[in-house]
């Protein structure tokens, strides 16, 4: 990865020039030709960066966040979950018609209301065991 964003950010460099300018040439370096591919190469850089943070940072996240939201969708009654404090328990009822809280029975006969979004993950059976 960091090869390709090294081989990338070559080719938006200008070329070095050398003290030995050809005998025509004006004795100042360059010349005056970089300014509208200065430019150029400044925005191409930049879309470059802004294309690797939305692939690196961005959509994952999003990717992740979407999971999250199909999973919070899909509870039902009985299903063991864990929230994002760290409670165990047991999915008992959803406290109102929308469903945003959720009732969960965390012992015997102890049973506490959190909200929906709070639910961190549907534990899996090794997880179940270890709980009892």
């Amino acid at each position: 990865m960091f090869a390709l964003l090294h081989s990338l950010s070559m080719w938006f460099q200008p070329e070095a020039t050398s003290g030995n300018a050809p005998s025509g040439a004006p004795a100042g370096g360059g010349g005056g030709g970089g300014g509208m591919s200065g430019g150029l190469q400044q925005f191409g850089l930049m879309a470059l960066m802004m294309v690797v943070f939305y692939l690196v940072l961005i959509r994952p996240q999003q990717k992740k966040q979407k999971e999250l939201d199909r999973l919070l969708k899909s509870l039902k009654k009985g299903q063991k979950v864990r929230t994002t404090g760290g409670i165990r328990g047991e999915i008992v009822d959803f406290k109102n018609e929308t469903g945003d809280e959720v009732i969960l029975l965390i012992a015997d006969r102890v049973k506490i209301n959190i909200l929906r979004s709070h639910v961190a993950g549907i534990l899996e059976a090794g997880e179940q065991e270890q709980k009892s």
